[in-house]
Parts: C-alpha cells; structure tokens; sequence
C-alpha cells in the first residue's frame, strides 16, 4: 500500500514539473513574440477602407450629378484600391436614399450623395418628419458647385434681367417662372430672387426637366433657372437665350453672358448650387478628413475638364465649411418656405 501511494506521490510531482515547464515555455514565447496588430477599427485608429465603398445617390443615372460622381469613383477606387458603387436611389423627395444611407454603420464604406440645397430645405418642407441632416449624418465634401442661368425664349423680348423685373413689377403675378417641382432648388431659388427684387410672379412646376425647359423654349413659361447641363440641349440649337448667370464673375467659356447684377438683378443674389457628400452620424473624425482629402485629390486635372463642360466647378470645401454653407442656406429657405407658403407634407 506504501508502495502504491507512494508510486503515485511521484506521478504527481513529475505532473506539476511538466505542466510549470510548459507554463514558463509559453511565457518566454509570449514575451519574445512580437504583437500581432489588433484589427484597424477594434484599435481605434480609423483604417479606411477594408472593403467597397458604397455611395447611395439621389440622383437618377445618367443625370449630370451622377455622371460627375461615377469619374471621380473611378478615381478614389485607384487611391483606395478597392471597388466604388454607385447605387442610384432617386424619388421620394430624397428621403429614399437619405434612409438607406443613414441605417448603415457608421465607418465611411456607406456614403450619401445629395443636392446641397434640398438637403438645406428638407427641414423646412417636410415640417412633420423632424428631419435635421446634422442629426443624421457628418458633412464631408462637395462633390462641384454649379452657377444657374436666367433662361428665357430666344423670342423673348427681355435683353436684361433688369427688363424681366420691369415686366414683373408692371404686372404682378402674371410673369411665369418654371421649375422641375414644388419645393426643388429652383423654386426656392426663384422665389428667393423675386423676393429680393420685390416682385411678385407665378410659379409653373413642371414634373421634368426636359419638360420644363422645353416649356420655356416654347413661350409656355416665361423663363427659368437651370444650369448648363439641364439646358444645353436647349441652348445649343438656338432655342433659348441666357439672359444672366448667377456666378460673382462671368465665366471664362461664355464670356458675353453677363452676371446677375451686370444684368440687371437684385446685387445680393447669387443663386447656386452643389452636391453634398455626407457620411452617417458617429463616423470618426479620422475618416472623414481622409475621404475629403481624397475627394479633392480626385478633382484630378482631367475630371475638372469634364466640370467645366457643364460650368461645373471643383468645390475644395472642409467638411466644416459644407456644414455652414447648408446651415446658413436653411436659415435663408426656411423664410422663404415661409413668405411663400411652399410646403410638401
């Protein structure tokens, strides 16, 4: 019995020797072995990107904001090595793409594309959803910005802006101004204009673009806002005239085609717009900053040649600077939602 318990007093020491053997052989590895990196975002380091990037716009395919957006994805997915989706979710006043980019995580591989000032109007048009875009997303960059052009038939009598305000003032509410919708950019842009200039005019909402143009073509509306790429097709076969363009400065491709106040209109107007890039809210701020430094580094010498075909410009914006930009023109759109009873819900 002796014996057998003492046989087994013995197993048990060479046990508790081998196991501490293995316990110090694994520490001095442990010790010795280099760290292996902890995953990008488990670090907390912002990474960007491990994966496609995806940018949900709302703008239609094959629309000039999209065609835009598409040659500078081609160009961050050469700096990002990684693919770039477009994913094209218009309709619903924005709201269909503004809920699908919202829902996702919040590490810049789901970014939104929008229109700057609708996004500024949002709040003010749709009083019952509570919508704040800063409640919701973090701005990070301007994709371009686009002057607009006072357009009026080619027949039209009107040489200057100052000769429409004159015809406005000398019949109030009889002068058309066109739009492509309720509540778009250019009603609130227009209404914008003829309160600046003390004029009262009727508002013609069209459901289209081409529609709305070729409406102006025609006579039926008297004249409209668009930009160069919405009214091209229009003002290349000598259908319309430009009376104004809304930049600070004449632009350097249409030199004769004088600026708003040169012609006439209100001095403190200077109509516009520009295409958001926005990111869902609680993406670092690591990652923001480093997909609005390559954004711009995306506004590469040959895709700022395709902007200046269409009078598009390059919009070097902070994400800072888009969030004041927006903020200052919802603070505008909500008086003008207000003096002239727009709403949409």
């Amino acid at each position: 019995m002796r014996s057998t318990n003492a046989k087994a007093s013995t197993r048990r020491g060479w046990t508790v020797l081998v196991l501490e053997g293995i316990a110090v052989a694994l520490l001095a590895a442990a010790l010795l072995t280099p760290a292996l990196p902890r995953p990008a975002f488990a670090a907390g380091n912002g990474a960007f990107p491990t994966k496609p990037v995806t940018i949900v716009s709302t703008f239609s395919a094959g629309s000039g904001p999209d065609a835009m957006m598409r040659a500078v994805a081609e160009k961050l997915a050469l700096q990002w090595k990684t693919p770039v989706v477009i994913e094209n979710r218009p309709g619903g006043a924005g709201f269909i793409a503004i809920n699908a980019a919202r829902a996702a995580a919040p590490d810049g591989h789901t970014l939104l594309l929008h229109d700057g000032d609708a996004l500024s109007a949002l709040p003010h048009l749709f009083k019952s959803r509570n919508f704040r875009v800063f409640d919701a997303f973090e701005p990070v960059g301007v994709l371009y910005s686009t002057p607009f052009f006072v357009v009026v038939p080619s027949s039209s009598p009107w040489k200057n802006v100052g000769d429409l305000l004159a015809a406005a003032k000398a019949r109030p509410g009889k002068v058309s101004y066109g739009t492509w919708g309720v509540g778009s950019t250019a009603h609130l842009q227009s209404a914008l204009l003829a309160n600046q200039a003390g004029v009262s005019m009727l508002h013609v909402p069209y459901k289209e673009m081409g529609q709305l143009y070729t409406g102006v073509s025609t006579g039926e509306t008297d004249w409209a806002l668009g930009a160069m790429a919405s009214t091209a097709f229009v003002y290349q076969s000598g259908r319309v005239r430009y009376l104004a363009v809304t930049s600070p400065q004449r632009l350097p491709a249409m030199p004769d085609v004088p600026t708003l106040a040169e012609s006439g209109g209100p001095a403190n107007a200077v109509p516009s717009g520009f295409v958001a890039l926005l990111a869902p809210k609680g993406t670092s701020a690591a990652i923001l900053a480093r997909i609005n430094k390559d954004l711009l580094t995306a506004a590469s010498p040959d895709v700022q040649a395709r902007y200046k075909t269409f009078s598009f410009e390059a919009t070097p914006w902070s994400g800072a600077q888009m969030r004041r930009a927006i903020e200052a023109r919802s603070a505008t759109y909500e008086q003008v939602v207000r003096q002239n009873g727009i709403k949409l819900d």
